[in-house]
């Protein structure tokens, strides 16, 4: 069974940084492509990053346009661990973070954590 459990979360002031964490453990996570979601109080669900399965040398990543170069996502495949590190936040950038697992094909059920609360406030 595919378990996600976010860590990492809490109260962060605006230009400050904050880490989260994704363990994945029950799964062959490096077939696995990794993504990051979050969703803000009555908005709909977006995508935030993501990280391709396989070898961990040769992973790959993306980021939505809103976060690129502030959000850096990688893997360790050895920990079956998924991590976003957050910089330069801003108060839009609060949101419940969802750790979101798909196989590499496109081929299996979205995998979802249960989400932790980052608020980004002064």
């Amino acid at each position: 069974q595919v378990q996600l459990v976010e860590s990492g979360g809490g109260l962060v002031q605006p230009g400050g940084s904050l880490t989260l964490s994704c363990a994945a453990p029950g799964f062959t996570f490096s077939m696995y492509v990794m993504r990051w979601y979050r969703q803000a109080p009555g908005k709909e669900r977006e995508w935030v990053a993501s990280i391709t399965g396989g070898s961990i040398v040769g992973a790959s990543t993306r980021y939505a346009d809103v976060v690129n170069g502030r959000f850096t996502i990688s893997r360790d495949n050895a920990k079956n661990t998924v991590y976003l590190r957050m910089n330069s936040l801003i108060p839009e950038d609060t949101a419940v973070y969802y750790c979101n697992a798909i196989r590499s094909d496109y081929r299996s059920p979205n995998y979802w954590g249960q989400g932790t609360q980052v608020t980004v406030s002064s």
